[in-house]
């Protein structure tokens, strides 16, 4: 008989589940979390744009051509899922950690005058650059998590996105406790954290066989209400930091909670692994009964002759025909025949079908109205909240409540989509329309100046900011497939820049600029040279969010007619195929643990690499 000895010290043993921890596929949800947690700072720009304006001289609508150029970065990654579908997902985060590191530190050095003014053009580069490592962290992570969980994408999407949006909240604190109120120094901040926390989990984050665990969605329920109670906690803090004044060391005591909070699916992920290993661990002490038979059965059956087959010629296997000669070989389609034939909706499509598409054109005009309007309120939010008379402190207020809407947002979005489209069959693409819907609201509030109504206004915007992203890409993945997904997650979000630059270059920024210049001619004021322009009262944004209300409903109606074309598909069994998947990877990861196995039938090879095989298994390879 052959065995394989299992055991050993238990030192050996907490090495082996150490290594399974730390390769695990909860721990790398656990890591993307945290990349997530503080890759949000193109959410950030209002609290130094003001820094930016006034060290460099900017007029609004220059301002806000450096904030499109941030959208820019940060929503076209094409780039970074091209690079993923042909390299692991460690380089993507490896790009990514050092372009944020980069564009950001040469705003803090330009801002705070350690090297010479740099010319506009420049300025935008660095802020595209430092915002576009944003689209290497969601590819690298975000992508590579939605292809590990397929059947978990709703949730999962809004989870990874939830700690996106509340990441803005989370770096307040902690720049806070680091920094005090140096809002210059919130960029160095944004500089080097995001960078060293991708650097932490490089190899931690990667594509590992899909299969199906019974408690998945339970454990994102457990994730969820962790981050719920994170975002509760920076909830009460910023209402309290709103009404007094903190000092250094009551921030550092805030921070270090939110850090705790941060940590605390911990302790979901360690007894996750640590069950999985063992059960592994039990395959294992199993395969180690495996019995091969070393000799001849008493009684072996008669061998029974077979006549020889003999195998066709290859004139025989190739019938011949009149028209097609034996040497013909079949012709290759070319990738650009088959652009306007794409596959059935939720099969791979390839990129320029999926680009080529209705649906996704339509998905991309509907989200650029949606987003564009959402992100315009959002980067402007300083401006209007001076412009309406309210304190300088509240502009911090209003960033806060976004940030944690905006993760509010997500989280019920990608929760609530996912348990409404597995129960109800209720399609994605119809609660995208109701949110586009509901974001109207909080734009005629700011539109028309209602008193108090900021508040208001910032909770409804940020809501709706984030819902749109993981509706948004579910139904990317679900239609086109995941093959090509880190491409094409990365298209989908180029509309957020292209909205931005409509609505709040041309529309917004604008109209704030012709609204400021009257009300400086009306006082007899000639502007200078580098003169910040400054405009106070309703007036300043009211022509504008009209203008982003009426585009908003417009996606409105855009995002019905991919309500309608896909109601069927949506009735349907979308996550079969990968039941289908998880069953057969299980199905091969199976093992007999009391079977017999005759020699004739498995030699010492086979036994060998299974036993090879099983012992990879505990020590977390996939």
């Amino acid at each position: 008989m052959v065995a394989t000895e299992v055991g050993g010290g238990g030192f050996r043993d907490m090495r082996s589940f150490a290594f399974r921890l730390i390769t695990g596929r909860w721990f790398m949800v656990f890591a993307s979390l945290l990349i997530m947690a503080v890759a949000g700072a193109t959410y950030m720009f209002s609290l130094y744009s003001g820094d930016v304006k006034t060290s460099l001289g900017y007029d609004q609508t220059t301002l806000n051509l450096l904030s499109f150029f941030k959208d820019l970065g940060g929503n076209v990654g094409v780039l970074s899922g091209l690079i993923n579908e042909v390299t692991p997902p460690w380089v993507v985060l490896s790009i990514g950690a050092v372009m944020n590191f980069f564009g950001y530190f040469m705003i803090w050095l330009a801002v705070t005058g350690r090297i010479a003014k740099p010319k506009l053009w420049q300025m935008c580069l660095y802020i595209c650059i430092g915002a576009n490592s944003q689209s290497f962290a969601n590819t690298g992570a975000l992508v590579t998590c939605v292809k590990n969980f397929p059947e978990s994408r709703g949730s999962l999407l809004g989870l990874l996105k939830g700690f996106v949006g509340l990441s803005g909240a989370i770096l307040t604190q902690l720049y806070h406790a680091l920094y005090g109120d140096n809002s210059k120094a919130l960029i160095l901040l944004i500089a080097w954290l995001p960078a060293a926390v991708s650097f932490v989990f490089l190899r931690t984050i990667r594509i590992m066989k899909i299969v199906r665990q019974a408690n998945e969605l339970k454990i994102f329920y457990k994730m969820l209400y962790i981050s719920l109670a994170l975002a509760g906690f920076l909830m009460v803090i910023i209402i309290f930091q709103n009404k007094f004044n903190f000092t250094r060391l009551e921030y550092a005591v805030a921070a270090s909670f939110v850090v705790l909070l941060l940590f605390l699916p911990l302790v979901i992920v360690v007894p996750e692994e640590f069950a999985l290993w063992k059960s592994k661990l039990q395959a294992l002490h199993n395969l180690s009964q495996l019995k091969v038979v070393t000799e001849n059965p008493p009684n072996p059956p008669p061998a029974v002759e077979l006549p020889p087959v003999q195998a066709p010629s290859t004139a025989e296997s190739l019938p011949q025909s009149a028209d097609v000669p034996a040497s013909s070989e079949e012709k290759s389609v070319s990738c650009t025949e088959n652009i306007f034939k794409p596959p059935n909706r939720g099969e791979d499509y390839t990129i320029l079908q999926a680009l080529f598409s209705i649906d996704m054109l339509i998905l991309f005009v509907a989200t650029t109205c949606g987003v564009g309007g959402t992100l315009t309120a959002i980067d402007n939010l300083g401006q209007i909240g001076a412009s309406l008379g309210y304190p300088v402190r509240s502009t911090t207020t209003f960033v806060s409540l976004v940030s944690i809407w905006n993760y509010l947002g997500r989280v019920v979005a990608g929760f609530a989509s996912e348990i409404l489209l597995t129960k109800y069959k209720i399609p994605r693409p119809l609660l995208l329309t109701f949110v586009l819907l509901f974001s109207c609201i909080g734009h005629l509030l700011i539109a028309f100046g209602v008193p108090n109504s900021l508040y208001v206004a910032s909770v409804i915007i940020g809501f709706s900011f984030g819902a749109q992203w993981p509706l948004m890409f579910a139904i990317i993945s679900e239609i086109f497939g995941l093959k090509y997904y880190s491409t094409l997650y990365n298209f989908g979000a180029v509309a957020s820049p292209v909205g931005s630059y409509i609505l709040n270059v041309k529309v917004a920024g604008h109209l704030y600029d012709k609204e400021a210049s009257k009300q400086m001619a009306a006082l007899g004021i000639t502007r200078q040279d580098g003169q910040d322009l400054a405009c106070t009262g309703v007036e300043c944004y009211k022509m504008a969010f009209i203008i982003i209300t009426a585009a908003t409903l417009f996606g409105c109606l855009v995002s019905a007619i991919l309500v309608l074309r896909t109601k069927k598909f949506y009735q349907g069994d979308i996550y079969k195929k990968f039941r289908e998947q998880a069953k057969a990877a299980e199905t091969d990861m199976a093992t007999n643990g009391n079977g017999v196995i005759p020699l004739k039938d498995v030699d010492e090879s086979k036994t060998t690499k299974a036993t090879t095989e099983a012992t990879a298994m505990t020590t977390g390879h996939d």
